[in-house]
């Protein structure tokens, strides 16, 4: 595996900043009790394995998240005015309002979708990866997930699939220590999860996030020989600042453990390495991070100020093109009503 180099670190710790303010104002949106739903997921301290992989793949790669993965189609180019819409159930949203914060999709940018269910995401690239195979469409396809799905009988099919049949896949998996308020170390015994992945005869990697660059260079490995259908798999270990969901003040860690934990910050440790190495100025980084907060503060007015769906929209996206929609309770009772009249 190569080194890291230098050369985009600055676009990485854009893409970094941009994904870590985006998640500010997330939390903004929640707490003024703007947004669709109970429940949101912020990524906080883990933008490292967002932009460090998205880095890695090609225009025509596709992919699926969790319920952890703002930051993680940001980093693909989403537009973050209409993730903030679709986080506030907006119909200027990606999904129209439907899918809220757990259920983001945009076929255009390869999004195949988010899934709130733990692992829920993951078959879907095998799909996809043999869909591109036959098509001979050269795209890898890659399931992000978290640490808590590294126990979910899934994976293990899908990875044991990818490798018997050499598809175009990548395993990412983000373990960012807790899944739900189980610490790893609690729920299994071997935490060195690549093991796992090569039992099955797929690469595997595991990688510091604290460094994006060292995601980035562990990522294009993987990718590349992924594309070459040598399947792989990759652990991100980073460290979740937050609970695990927005109203979660996680009373089952310690604050000296959350303390030393958010002293892995990912955006900070790329500020600093630019800035140490020469490569930008401290000045020019203040000015890129203000303007990526006033971008940011633009995304809470656009999904306040967009409209919420029609309730007519309903089944709009649901059904395959040229299918007729659901007749409404309503719509049937009239129109057996004139039938009666006449």
């Amino acid at each position: 595996m190569d080194a890291p180099v230098n050369t985009n670190l600055l676009e990485l710790y854009r893409t970094m900043r941009r994904i870590r303010t985006f998640e500010e104002r997330v939390g903004e949106l929640f707490v003024r009790g703007q947004s669709a739903g109970s429940m949101l997921h912020l990524s906080i301290g883990e933008e490292s394995s967002a932009a460090g992989v998205c880095a890695a793949m090609k225009p025509q790669d596709t992919f699926t998240t969790h319920h952890r993965g703002h930051g993680i189609f940001l980093a693909r180019g989403a537009d973050p005015k209409r993730m903030m819409a679709e986080i506030g159930g907006k119909e200027t949203g990606y999904c129209r309002g439907k899918g809220g914060s757990m259920h983001i999709a945009d076929m255009a940018l390869g999004h195949l979708g988010a899934n709130a269910i733990v692992g829920g995401g993951i078959p879907a690239v095998i799909g996809a990866g043999l869909s591109s195979r036959h098509l001979k469409q050269d795209s890898v396809s890659i399931a992000f997930f978290g640490d808590g799905a590294m126990q979910q009988g899934i994976l293990y099919e899908s990875m044991n699939m990818a490798s018997l049949w050499n598809l175009p896949v990548l395993f990412v998996c983000i373990n960012n220590q807790y899944g739900m308020g189980t610490r790893i170390d609690q729920a299994t015994r071997n935490t060195a999860f690549d093991q796992r992945a090569k039992a099955f005869g797929l690469n595997g990697a595991v990688v510091d996030g604290l460094d994006v660059e060292e995601v980035q260079a562990a990522a294009r490995w993987l990718v590349d020989e992924a594309r070459a259908g040598k399947p792989g798999f990759l652990s991100v270990e980073v460290y979740r600042f937050f609970g695990h969901a927005r109203m979660d003040k996680s009373p089952y860690r310690e604050e000296a453990e959350e303390l030393e934990g958010r002293k892995k910050d990912p955006v900070l440790f790329a500020r600093n390495k630019l800035i140490d190495t020469g490569i930008e100025e401290e000045r020019i980084l203040d000015e890129l991070d203000k303007a990526i907060a006033a971008e940011m503060d633009a995304t809470i007015d656009f999904a306040v100020e967009s409209k919420a769906p029609p309730l007519g929209s309903m089944f709009k996206d649901v059904y395959a093109a040229g299918e007729p929609e659901p007749e409404s309770v309503r719509a049937r009772i009239d129109r057996v009503l004139a039938r009666d009249d006449a």
